[in-house]
């Protein structure tokens, strides 16, 4: 177990579904079977990093040899190992999932030859933003990552397409000059380096609140999230499913890198208060506009918008170092176990959503009537995600609301306790309406078959989501190793 820090983990960790991603390409419409090697892979070589993280602290990296500010630093602490763990966990399920509708068949097709390789690149992307060091290169993982989110859209529609192309544009702007510039007055742009040295100037503050702003976009925060529910609610389940749970995570992930590692001395409470503002509209917009949803898959994509905001709430719960107080850690810890506990929920939400459209030949609400009954394991994983969206226990869900809730009572910040409250009531009538319409009626649908296999795809997801909560000690714990600064 000592030889695991020397083992090349992180460049690995990219390395490999970047390799895929062009393998990919080769192998034309045998490529949805890469997913039986890669997957086991990558999900080895995230246990491997956890592992080496647990025993031996944060762990770093320079790619080729070549040392900051020269060659491109990698890291990985808690924060990214579970990351990185619950990305590979997720991409695999979902590529398994995605075999049927992108592969197999007798002839190559334009979709089954180019979902692969964005596939891949899309999981070498969130990869090296997970364990990525360095302002530029979180520009090109993004880049990356992006290109293949857009493409995977243009599957359900162009319309969506442009849009969220649009919105990623804008954001990538605001994000490349906040950079310019941080380099300009720091002459770095190492997270580590740019900590020592950088001074809270105009330029500084510009620079971030730029980046931020571009960061804010990507994540779909209202009220920047015009492009997010149709571009979630017309791709492919798959896609959907990976640009819901994962995608707008790593624009998340970022933020959390520049306020609370680079700058926490720089969090100001109006900064602080607006992020959790935000957030709180997020909240309340986004559950009330799921509510009036005919779709099943736009109350998805709209719960998307309303459970981003709750991941905002670190800001004003845990800011940076300089404001930091007894209960930050908690707010902390919270709010990364929703992040993660809402990706395994919303990418068994999505994937439960594709078999129904693959039963019924639509997601309308209305007429799902006696659904329930003819697919109960997929009405199963649907009911056992949206136990941990609603947060009731003993759901990962549930132990982030409640981490979340009492760091806000005990700041004082009561109202964000009441809109805390108030969402889970409100994802509570979102989330039973198509419950409902799916158990009722007596007779049952004319539907075309749906492999049990695949139906126990998101059921696996799901039941992973609520095991957040009763396993909640370990990854605590392991959120503890490297805590950023602004969070301790």
């Amino acid at each position: 177990m000592n030889a695991l820090p020397a083992l090349p983990l992180l460049e690995l960790s990219i390395a490999l579904p970047l390799a895929a991603s062009l393998l990919a390409v080769a192998a034309g419409r045998f490529a949805a079977n890469l997913v039986f090697a890669i997957g086991p892979a990558m999900m080895a070589l995230a246990a491997l990093l956890c592992l080496a993280v647990s025993r031996h602290g944060p762990l770093e990296a320079a790619v080729g040899g070549w040392e900051v500010p020269l060659g491109i630093a990698l890291g990985a602490d808690g924060l990214s190992g579970v990351f990185v763990v619950t990305g590979a966990l997720i991409l695999s399920a979902v590529g398994l999932f995605a075999r049927r509708d992108f592969g197999g068949a007798p002839a190559e097709t334009p979709r089954g030859y180019t979902f692969w390789p964005l596939f891949y690149a899309m999981w070498a992307a969130l990869n090296a933003i997970f364990l990525g060091r360095d302002l530029f290169n979180f520009y090109v993982a993004l880049e990356l990552l992006t290109l293949a989110a857009v493409a995977m859209v243009a599957y359900g529609g162009t319309a969506a397409a442009l849009r969220y192309l649009l919105f990623a544009l804008m954001g990538s702007l605001a994000y490349l000059t906040g950079v310019g510039l941080i380099y300009a007055s720091a002459a770095t742009l190492d997270l580590e380096r740019l900590h020592l040295v950088l001074q809270g100037d105009r330029a500084v503050l510009a620079g971030a609140a730029l980046m931020t702003a571009g960061l804010l976009a990507k994540a779909a925060l209202f009220p920047l999230h015009a492009w997010l529910p149709p571009a979630h609610g017309n791709a492919p389940a798959a896609a959907s499913a990976l640009l819901s749970a994962l995608v707008v995570k790593a624009a998340f992930f970022i933020l959390l890198r520049i306020w609370f590692d680079m700058m926490p001395d720089a969090q100001s409470p109006w900064l602080t208060q607006t992020l959790g503002m935000l957030g709180m509209a997020a909240v309340v917009y986004g559950s009330l506009l799921a509510i009036r949803q005919g779709r099943l898959k736009l109350i998805i994509a709209y719960s998307t918008v309303a459970q981003i905001g709750y991941l905002f709430f670190v800001f004003p719960l845990a800011n940076g170092s300089a404001f930091a107080l007894p209960w930050s850690a908690g707010a902390w810890s919270g709010v990364i176990f929703h992040a993660l506990s809402h990706a395994f929920a919303k990418a068994a939400l999505f994937l439960a959503a594709g078999l129904v459209i693959e039963a019924l030949g639509h997601d309308r609400i209305a007429d799902m009537k006696g659904i329930g009954r003819a697919l109960p394991i997929t009405w199963l994983a649907f009911g056992i995600a949206a136990i941990s969206l609603m947060g009731l226990p003993p759901s990962g869900g549930f132990m982030a609301k409640y981490l979340i809730l009492t760091s806000a009572l005990a700041g004082g910040h009561v109202i964000y306790a009441l809109v805390m409250i108030a969402g889970g009531l409100l994802a509570a009538i979102y989330l039973f309406r198509p419950l409902g319409a799916a158990m009722a009626g007596d007779n049952l649908p004319d539907i075309a078959p749906v492999s049990r296999r695949r139906q126990l795809i998101p059921l696996a997801l799901a039941i992973a989501a609520i095991a957040i909560g009763p396993a909640s000690s370990l990854p605590y714990a392991f959120l503890q190793i490297g805590l950023p600064e602004g969070a301790s």
